[in-house]
């Protein structure tokens, strides 16, 4: 069923397929990805729990924590219980409107995430790099700053993929290879030229590779700062919280920069498909436990 809204045809609804190839175990998949959404939930709560009751935790590192976990719950929820939906219920259909709302949602969630986390490596930068002036530096109106940017940056960017999508026209495609929606995938089942959608998308893209650029520049100053450490045991501990977080980073980046640019034109589509899903599920679960559990205060 399609809907005529200002000249351009949109359908009233899409039609998400899950894991294309996987339809039989996805059933068996779902219980992985309920279970680590759950531990999400549990372990960013708990942070942002012990951070507001506690009211000695209120250190710059702290409050960077409680919005990634913040923005670690939003992520996580507006994906993976509609993921979980198609799975267990069959709920394959998703409404035009709500489509587009969960497309610029992961989106700009994505790009906050993206956002806090190079955050976070400036804040271990000046914490390791220049612990003297660490509070002259982070100051109430820097944090505050920097928060402006974490969340309103990414929704700047990622308003115009609306634009984009609602001025597509949509002829009979309306079948989805996914388990949830995402702009290109979105636009590429219009009948309309996506040529201004894709140049927009790569472009969004490029400053999400910037955010980590920058953050790499900044761990590359914190290993410096770290083997130039008088103590051994020092050094150790330092490169060991170092490595855990650099960890996060690579679980971020990696899936998220191969689901983008769709490498590997011969691994099958369903690889492809569990790889953008685990960029949106295993941070949020992992988080908790590299940035909270390891953090001394908490």
């Amino acid at each position: 069923m399609f809907y005529y809204n200002s000249s351009i045809f949109h359908p009233t609804t899409f039609f998400l397929i899950g894991i294309p190839g996987l339809e039989e175990v996805q059933a068996w998949i779902s219980l992985l990805f309920c279970t680590v959404y759950l531990k999400a939930l549990l372990g960013n709560a708990t942070i942002l729990l012990v951070v507001k009751m506690e009211q000695t935790l209120r250190e710059p590192m702290l409050y960077f924590l409680a919005i990634l976990s913040t923005i670690d719950l939003a992520l996580s929820t507006t994906s993976v219980p509609r993921m979980l939906g198609i799975f267990w219920f069959d709920a394959h259909e998703i409404n035009f409107g709500d489509c587009v709302v969960q497309m610029f949602l992961i989106h700009a969630f994505t790009g906050m995430e993206a956002e806090v986390l190079m955050a976070m490596a400036f804040d271990h930068y000046v914490a390791i790099c220049d612990p003297l002036h660490y509070k002259t530096v982070l100051t109430a109106r820097v944090l505050v700053g920097i928060t402006i940017c974490v969340v309103f940056r990414p929704v700047l960017f990622t308003l115009p993929i609306v634009y984009l999508i609602y001025r597509l026209p949509f002829c009979q495609a309306h079948i989805i290879a996914h388990s949830y929606c995402k702009h290109m995938g979105v636009a590429k089942l219009s009948c309309g030229n996506i040529r201004v959608n894709g140049i927009y998308g790569h472009f969004v893209v490029s400053l999400f590779l910037l955010n980590l650029v920058l953050t790499g520049i900044s761990y590359v100053y914190i290993l410096r700062a770290v083997f130039r450490l008088p103590s051994h045991d020092t050094r150790i501990k330092a490169l060991n919280t170092c490595g855990s977080h650099v960890g996060v980073l690579c679980v971020f980046y990696i899936p998220s920069v191969f689901s983008f640019h769709r490498f590997g034109q011969n691994i099958p589509h369903y690889v492809h498909i569990l790889i953008a899903i685990l960029y949106l599920a295993i941070p949020p679960s992992l988080n908790p436990i590299i940035y909270g559990v390891r953090t001394k205060q908490i």
